[in-house]
């Protein structure tokens, strides 16, 4: 049996920017801010995070700052996702030298490989590291999703942990359950998708709302943990109109629309992405109202 590498919510952190490179002193404060909210576990350099646009020294440089300040609080997860399987090695390796505690891969998008070249595009980086890998199932942004035979087939390595699961196909994760038991933790990739996948059996989040509402994603996994799906939906509740407003645009606009306006970051995207369009932006704000983040 694996030990999983986290239980509960892990947030898929924003990489906070000024004009001249990454903001440390504002990323310090929001890893202070989810500890302090029982965040389990935190994904560096993923999607959210902007990975596409980090060069290699701000890639290394915000991933070992993020070790550093966790201090153990928190499990440091590393995206090391992208559709250059040497690449994402090398990247894996480093996430390995400077003690992550996991890593988390993508399938390689554009490339589109055969579902042999995708179980090899994992597998050839899980063979040459010692660190648990989460795979992240997001056919939304690769094109290519990961099939339930390839999943059974990952599932064998040691070194593959679980997967974070934002296809929203529940026929899928069913079988992944049923077939794969503990051999292959789940975590949802989709914070609306949370309670009905824990009902399957998945063990958390991994959550971009956590970012302004950590807390309430902690007491929602806490409660799902316990088989408490009642107060789970009372929390949920409160807060889906919240969750839809993160998705109005392309991950990361919004929340970091939302982070701006909550003065915990200054809200740059780097192109392609742009800022949140004035119409979506009065929607998100409305959303904040009725959860009581903004007057």
């Amino acid at each position: 049996m694996k030990e999983p590498v986290f239980k509960g919510s892990c947030t898929a952190m924003i990489t906070p920017f000024h004009e001249n490179g990454i903001d440390f002193e504002r990323l310090k404060q929001q890893l202070d801010y989810q500890a302090d909210n029982k965040t389990e576990a935190i994904v560096v350099a993923g999607t959210t995070g902007e990975i596409a646009t980090l060069n290699e020294e701000e890639y290394e440089t915000l991933s070992a700052f993020c070790v550093r300040e966790t201090a153990g609080r928190m499990k440091v997860i590393l995206g090391v996702g992208g559709n250059n399987t040497e690449k994402c090695l090398a990247n894996a390796r480093f996430a390995e030298r400077i003690g992550a505690d996991a890593i988390l891969m993508t399938p390689p998008y554009y490339n589109k490989t055969s579902p042999d070249g995708l179980a090899e595009h994992f597998l050839y980086v899980a063979d040459r590291v010692e660190l648990p890998m989460i795979l992240y199932n997001v056919p939304g942004r690769t094109s290519i999703g990961i099939p339930a035979e390839i999943y059974r087939r990952l599932a064998e390595h040691p070194n593959v942990n679980g997967a974070k699961e934002a296809s929203g196909d529940f026929s899928l994760l069913a079988r992944i359950a049923s077939e794969c038991g503990d051999r292959l933790w789940l975590w949802s990739g989709n914070d609306d998708h949370t309670i009905p996948m824990m009902s399957l059996g998945a063990l958390g989040v991994i959550s971009v709302a956590s970012n302004i509402v950590p807390g309430a994603l902690s007491l929602l996994c806490d409660d799902c943990l316990k088989g408490d799906f009642h107060s789970a939906n009372a929390v949920f509740k409160r807060y889906a109109g919240l969750f839809r407003a993160l998705f109005l645009e392309t991950n990361p606009i919004p929340v970091k629309a939302a982070m701006q306006i909550l003065g915990t970051d200054r809200g740059i995207l780097r192109r392609p992405l742009v800022p949140i369009s004035r119409p979506n932006l009065e929607l998100l704000k409305e959303q904040m109202k009725r959860v009581g983040l903004i007057g």
